[in-house]
């Protein structure tokens, strides 16, 4: 060490997390973390690549290999929906580490923890490494040819309009293109990039802005998600425009956020009640004042998984009502889901969404359900309909890179490649079109999702006439207006790629709102942690353990209320379900409310919740 402070000015001026500095004197000084307070930032990992001496190490890198053996190409991270862009280095045909690369129009070279290490479930020994279907004993290993031969007949022995395709968002723009193709030549309408956790795809047809808009923008509206638990680096990029610029942040949720102490206006809500104060709030004179200063960026997205998506989309609408000439930045938190959304895997109505198909496979009404890359029994807020979908469903095809729940409820599990071993283009939140690049073999057999569509389109007498990924992506940028820009070249001149911006269709949707039913006395928040029991976390020996778990956290006058103390276990309960879950004292959390971590180790909290109801409410009983 060389006592440059580039690390611990990293962590108090760029993240906000003062938890390194010098400790002791002289030739024994040395960057420590303080006394029972541990380095538990989200960005730490940068601290390691901007160390100009390697005085700081990542264990998961440490050993593996010397820089100068490692070989790299330039891509872009499709953790979240930000689109990083990261050099992705390889060292005996592994992935070993990625680096964050300087791209002034989205991440100045910095990668959220997540991001950078959770290369480690690429090279994870529980991937899906072959085909496999269903016989007497379960799931049994088979050829490529003999899986496809029995998927195609599954879904076409089966009526179109019984079959559902659901997820996509986590692969390449030509993998959702092939998909959307895949789908438009069977005549399956009942198809969504989403699983019923994001806002309908008519957000992306609102005035775009990017990063860079926001982050120069006089206010910036929040009504969305916790940006620093679930698209990091654009939390990053908002706290400096706020910290060492001019912007000035409106924020509402129903609990304090990384962004709260950086807001100008942080207003509080009851979970499903958003539109109301929004009106309140933006109304205000100085709140008034502020907007007509100067431009305006409404980040939208869902903060909260335990109200429906129509309640949701209300507070966007209600803002985009009181301030119509704000642009958009769309906080969808999966990696592509703005590609997939705009190349074809968008419902055209709400009949045909993914609560919708959930409903209709738990009703016996679907012959056959295709997830890609999709775990519903995970991923889906309404973990009972989704359970009794994956139950309803007569045939189930699952394409997915990793075993799941709903894997292991399939009659088809086809294996399809994963980060860093494909190559194609990714959209980011921007609408930001960015390469992808392979670096290594893919594991097993597996093989894109591109190919897998076409093979399967091929077997069921469609020819999707592409044999390559090039040909995809030509494809895309000749049909579909809003990538005309988006060619190969145009791409790849440009390390900050290409913007293609607009969207034709959508789905209109009701907004409605209701008061708490009687008997049921605190409204539930559910949202996401940067870390949970997702794949990539959960497969990488390095995330995997950083889980928060599972907690009913409640204002500590609720819980006086309750008559409970902190940490002692209770049963919730909702007119779908009950969990018991440990109290957690949070003075974060509004009166009124109790607040839960999605997809966290222990019960799960998504029994409590109907995706079809505006709002969830539920009783706390004790136990004894």
């Amino acid at each position: 060490c060389i006592l440059c402070d580039r690390c611990t000015r990293f962590a108090d001026e760029v993240a906000g997390d003062k938890l390194i500095h010098f400790i002791d004197r002289g030739n024994a000084t040395q960057v420590n973390t303080f006394p029972d307070e541990p380095f538990s930032s989200y960005f730490s990992g940068n601290t390691v690549q901007i160390c100009p001496v390697g005085a700081l190490t990542a264990k998961p890198y440490r050993f593996k290999a010397r820089p100068w053996d490692l070989e790299q190409v330039e891509s872009t991270c499709t953790t979240c929906s930000v689109g990083c862009r990261m050099s992705v280095q390889s060292s005996r045909d592994q992935l070993v580490r990625f680096q964050g690369i300087d791209v002034d129009a989205v991440n100045w070279g910095w990668l959220c923890d997540r991001g950078r290490f959770n290369h480690e479930a690429v090279e994870s020994d529980h991937r899906i490494a072959e085909p496999m279907v269903r016989g007497e004993a379960g799931l049994v290993p088979t050829s490529w040819n003999s899986a496809m031969s029995i998927a195609a007949k599954l879904i076409g022995d089966a009526d179109p309009s019984a079959v559902g395709l659901l997820g996509g968002a986590r692969g390449t723009n030509e993998d959702a293109f092939a998909w959307a193709q895949f789908a438009d030549a069977v005549g399956i309408d009942r198809r969504d990039a989403q699983l019923g956790d994001g806002l309908p795809a008519e957000i992306l047809a609102a005035p775009r802005a990017t990063i860079a808009d926001a982050a120069s923008a006089s206010t910036v509206i929040l009504v969305g998600p916790d940006l620093k638990e679930e698209l990091p680096v654009l939390y990053l990029r908002l706290r400096d425009a706020v910290v060492n610029g001019a912007t000035k942040v409106i924020e509402f949720s129903s609990q304090a956020t990384g962004m709260t102490p950086y807001a100008w206006r942080s207003v509080r809500h009851t979970p499903g009640g958003a539109a109301v104060e929004i009106s309140t709030t933006l109304g205000d004179a100085d709140v008034r004042a502020q907007l007509d200063s100067g431009d305006v960026v409404v980040i939208a997205g869902r903060s909260n998984l335990a109200i429906s998506q129509s309640t949701a989309f209300a507070a966007v609408r209600t803002v985009l009502g009181a301030v119509p000439n704000a642009t958009v930045l769309p906080a969808l938190r999966r990696g592509n889901v703005v590609g997939a959304l705009q190349l074809g895997l968008a419902p055209a109505g709400p009949e045909y969404d993914a609560t919708a198909t959930l409903r209709a496979a738990a009703d016996g009404k679907l012959d056959v359900l295709i997830l890609l890359g999709a775990d519903p029994v995970n991923d889906c807020p309404d973990a009972n309909l989704a359970r009794q979908a994956i139950a309803g469903a007569r045939r189930i095809v699952s394409i997915d890179t990793f075993p799941s729940e709903s894997t292991q409820q399939a009659d088809v599990v086809l294996p399809a490649a994963a980060f860093g071993e494909q190559t194609g283009t990714t959209t980011n939140l921007e609408g930001r079109v960015s390469r992808v690049v392979q670096k290594v073999t893919a594991h097993g057999t597996s093989r894109p999702d591109w190919m897998i569509a076409a093979d399967l389109a091929t077997h069921l007498g469609h020819d999707l006439a592409v044999v390559t990924h090039e040909e995809l992506t030509a494809r895309i940028a000749a049909e579909v207006p809003a990538y005309a820009a988006a060619t190969a070249d145009a791409i790849d001149a440009s390390s900050e790629g290409v913007l293609a911006v607009g969207f034709d269709g959508g789905v209109s949707v009701d907004t409605t709102e209701e008061s708490h039913p009687s008997g049921y006395d605190y409204r539930l928040a559910v949202s996401r942690k940067l870390y949970d029991r997702a794949v990539l976390t959960s497969m990488s020996p390095s995330l995997a353990k950083l889980p928060v778990g599972a907690g009913a956290h409640v204002h500590p006058l609720d819980l006086e209320r309750i008559g409970e103390p902190d940490g002692a276990e209770v049963k919730l309960v909702s007119a779908t379900g009950s969990v018991v879950l440990p109290l957690v004292a949070d003075e974060s959390v509004q009166r009124g409310t109790i607040w839960a971590p999605f997809n966290q180790a222990g019960a799960d909290v998504t029994e409590l919740v109907d995706a079809t109801a505006p709002a969830t409410d539920v009783r706390v009983e004790r136990i004894s």
